[in-house]
C-alpha cells in the first residue's frame, strides 16, 4: 500500500489461508498413517506444498484433481504409491474448514465501507460453502473454475479485471501468499498489495507490498 491515503474501488482477497484457515495437515497425516516416519513429516509437508504450487501453474483442472495429483507426486518422491481417493478426502476437508478467528468482525466492518471481492484458487462448489462462513457481504466471488486458470497465472487475475471492467489501480489486494498473489500481481502492475502475514511465506523485498499481522491493522490503515 504505497499510498496510505488511497481509497480503493475494490478490496480483493485470496480466500484459503488468508480468510479461511488452510488446515490441510490433519488430512495429510491421516492419509500417510503408517507410511511415513514421523521425523520425515516436516520435509514431506514442505515438498507437498511445493507440488501444490507446481500443479496450479499448468492448464486448469478441477481443484480436487490438483490435490490428488500433487499428493501422488510428493508421495512418489518418498517411494509411496498413489492413494486412490486422496483428492476427494482433501476436498471434503476443504469444505469443512472455517474462517480464521480474527476474520469475521473486521471483515464485516471493511465490507460496510468497501466493495469486497474474492479471487480464489478453487472451484465454485468450494466457495459456495466457504464464503458464508466469513460473515461479510461480497460484491463478487471469482474462482479458478470461472477463470479456467489458477493463480499465479496471469489469466486468473485478468479474469477478475475483465469481469469487473477494472484496472490494477482500482484494487487493494490482500493475501497471505507471496508466490500465488503478491509476486504475479506486482508484475502485472498492481501496487496496493497487502500481505496478511500468517507465516506461510517468508517476507520478501522488491515487491512493494505492505505487511500486516491482522485485518484490524489493515482497517486502521484504511481509516476504519
Amino acid at each position: 500500500m504505497a499510498d496510505k491515503t488511497f481509497r480503493p474501488k475494490y478490496v480483493s482477497f485470496d480466500c484459503y489461508g488468508t480468510l479461511i484457515n488452510f488446515d490441510i495437515d490433519p488430512t495429510t497425516r491421516r492419509l500417510l498413517a503408517g507410511r511415513l516416519p514421523e521425523e520425515q513429516w516436516p520435509a514431506f509437508k514442505k515438498v507437498f506444498r511445493g507440488y501444490r504450487y507446481d500443479e496450479v501453474c499448468g492448464d486448469y483442472k478441477p481443484y480436487e484433481q490438483i490435490l490428488q495429483d500433487s499428493f501422488d507426486r510428493v508421495c512418489k518422491r518418498w517411494g509411496i504409491g498413489p492413494t486412490e481417493g486422496a483428492g476427494a478426502q482433501f476436498a471434503e476437508a476443504v469444505r469443512g474448514w472455517v474462517a480464521h478467528e480474527d476474520v469475521p468482525t473486521p471483515l464485516k466492518l471493511m465490507g460496510e465501507n468497501y466493495k469486497l471481492v474474492i479471487l480464489s484458487n478453487a472451484d465454485d462448489s468450494f466457495l459456495d460453502i466457504s464464503v458464508p462462513k466469513l460473515g461479510a457481504d461480497f460484491h463478487a466471488v471469482y474462482t479458478a473454475e470461472q477463470a479456467q486458470a489458477y493463480k499465479p497465472r496471469y489469466q486468473a487475475f485478468e479474469y477478475m479485471l475483465d469481469t469487473l471492467n477494472a484496472k490494477p489501480e482500482d484494487f487493494l489486494h490482500v493475501s497471505s501468499h507471496t508466490r500465488y498473489d503478491m509476486m504475479p500481481m506486482h508484475d502485472m502492475g498492481f501496487r496496493n498489495l497487502v500481505l496478511l502475514d500468517r507465516g506461510y511465506d517468508p517476507i520478501t523485498a522488491g515487491y512493494d507490498y505492505t505487511t500486516v499481522d491482522s485485518l484490524d491493522e489493515l482497517n486502521k490503515l484504511l481509516g476504519l
